[in-house]
């Protein structure tokens, strides 16, 4: 009998990149981001995800400071979400040049114990995070500081059984964890819900988070 044909009629699209170099680049953007904390004015007047005072969270206009490794990272985003972009419409080249983009972005500073509440990115279509600094998560703990994202599959539980109990992603309704490592880009739905489990390191956790919209022109 011919096996029948298993086919994913629905999916959510997650694209992941790694810097090719980002020793340097990340050392920048510490550097940086430490020393913005420190001014005093580089804090979001009107944060809205539940999180802790362990968690620094800066204005959401960083991607307009002139700061060279700030542009740099900018560039390095915004070259594989254009891409992802590209691939996923069906967009040619001259397309892509015609598309204007929108964004707001911003970064994190957490301390041992800071975590992040759940929530989703409204009036954004494109999401993405970087990693500067992973803060040496304590090794023993798996999920220090883990990225994680909820199915959004949520009539899924309405029936529970032998059939369906031990599916494994992206089948199953369960949430997917990420660790993430010094010069990681994840890009995903603003929508998807998503959030950071406390952290339990020895150092700083330092990440670069954007939400952008788009337009096209005619």
């Amino acid at each position: 009998m011919q096996p029948a044909e298993i086919v994913n009629m629905f999916a959510v699209p997650f694209a992941f990149a790694r810097h090719p170099a980002p020793e340097a680049l990340n050392q920048r953007l510490l550097q940086f981001a430490l020393e913005a904390e420190r001014s005093g004015g580089a804090a979001n007047p009107r944060p809205l995800t539940q999180r802790n005072a362990q968690v620094f969270e800066s204005r959401f206009d960083l991607f307009r400071d002139a700061n060279p490794a700030v542009q740099e990272l900018k560039r390095f985003c915004w070259e594989h979400l254009l891409a992802v972009v590209g691939r996923l419409n069906g967009y040619d080249r001259d397309t892509l040049r015609r598309l204007e983009l929108y964004n707001e972005s911003w970064f994190h500073v957490t301390r041992n114990g800071g975590y992040f509440g759940l929530h989703n990115h409204p009036n954004a279509s494109w999401s993405g995070v970087y990693c500067v600094d992973d803060g040496r998560p304590n090794p023993a703990n798996k999920q220090s500081g883990v990225l994680t994202f909820v199915s959004p599959f949520l009539t899924y539980g309405m029936h529970m059984d032998a059939g369906i109990a031990n599916m494994q992603l992206p089948y199953a309704m369960q949430t997917a964890g990420l660790s993430l490592v010094p010069g990681q880009l994840v890009l995903f739905p603003s929508w998807v819900l998503h959030d950071v489990k406390p952290f339990d390191g020895e150092a700083l956790r330092v990440t670069i988070a954007f939400n952008c919209w788009f337009r096209l022109p005619d």
